[in-house]
């Protein structure tokens, strides 16, 4: 619509401050679908261990030891309940699952580039380790891999003609992370990124006799697909440091024997922790048994 003062020209549509009909509803189906993969999910854990009465005696993670807390691994070894707002959301299972199509992708396109990848053993399941073993086998400690690479390239080139000699057989892990956290693993490497990923390699290789080659770390950027690609040497200190910690948290009877990673409950490290208002809740007054000896008696 043309204005008085300048005819060719049309008018220009008034702003819209009021929100979009579009967002409000993305808003509630995303809710409604999180809110039904978060009750089937959980639904299908608690079914697997109402029938595997072995999956509730204590057992952590072997990734799970680079958490530098000691109480915190503790509280996941002995199966401890998470802090009530703490638990897996619809949109954290869809990340996992993300993580597997990762997986999977990647898996195929190192088989297009001439690696020999293996990603199950012989009896069809994933490749996986126990520590400190039940009378059945299974680990108090355990861990898996996504793969073992037994041939491939014997050089990867640049443009220059230079190049990266490879070894065989080496252990294969993968990761798909969003841009900023992939940035922050491209910076400073692997080791440096911190959370599980490192001690998952360690572990893995030291555990499956796969430590004398370097392990292939892989990581898609589910943003802009970059590919991030790391050899990771076995380091024998950091393997041994994890295992003694396994030690000390397998010999608990209370995570609370084992000290905090903090002074205050303020400190950051707390504030990304499952078990935070457990760990600092106020300890109850001991109540002297029923005949015991006590001051003002």
């Amino acid at each position: 619509m043309p204005t008085d003062d300048y005819p060719d020209r049309p008018m220009t549509a008034p702003m819209d401050f009021m929100p979009r009909p579009s967002a409000a509803f993305a808003a509630a189906f995303s809710e409604h679908l999180d809110t039904a993969i978060k009750a089937a999910k959980d639904s299908d854990d608690a079914a697997y261990r109402s029938s595997t009465p072995t999956a509730n005696r204590p057992a952590i993670g072997a990734g799970r030891l680079g958490n530098e807390c000691l109480r915190a691994i503790a509280y996941e070894f002995h199966r401890a309940p998470k802090d009530g707002d703490r638990g897996f959301s619809g949109r954290l299972y869809r990340i996992f699952d993300r993580g597997h199509w990762g997986e999977e992708a990647m898996a195929r396109y190192l088989r297009l580039a001439g690696f020999t990848l293996l990603t199950e053993n012989a009896a069809g399941k994933q490749f996986r380790y126990d520590i400190a073993q039940y009378e059945d086998g299974k680990g108090r400690v355990k861990g898996m891999i996504d793969g073992v690479i037994t041939a491939g390239p014997a050089m990867l080139r640049l443009p220059d003609g230079s190049g990266f000699a490879m070894r065989y057989p080496l252990m294969w892990e993968n990761k798909e992370l969003g841009s900023k956290s992939w940035k922050k693993l491209e910076k400073g490497g692997l080791r440096a990124y911190g959370g599980d990923y490192f001690p998952q390699v360690q572990m893995g290789m030291f555990h499956l006799g796969l430590a004398e080659n370097p392990a292939l770390f892989t990581c898609k950027n589910a943003d802009t697909q970059e590919i991030y690609a790391e050899l990771i040497p076995a380091d024998p200190a950091f393997i041994q440091a994890s295992i003694d910690k396994a030690v000390r948290v397998i010999a608990t009877a209370d995570p609370e024997e084992l000290p905090r990673v903090a002074a205050k409950a303020a400190d950051f490290r707390c504030k990304f922790c499952d078990y935070a208002a457990r760990c600092w809740r106020e300890p109850k007054p001991a109540t002297p048994e029923a005949g015991a000896w006590s001051f003002g008696q």
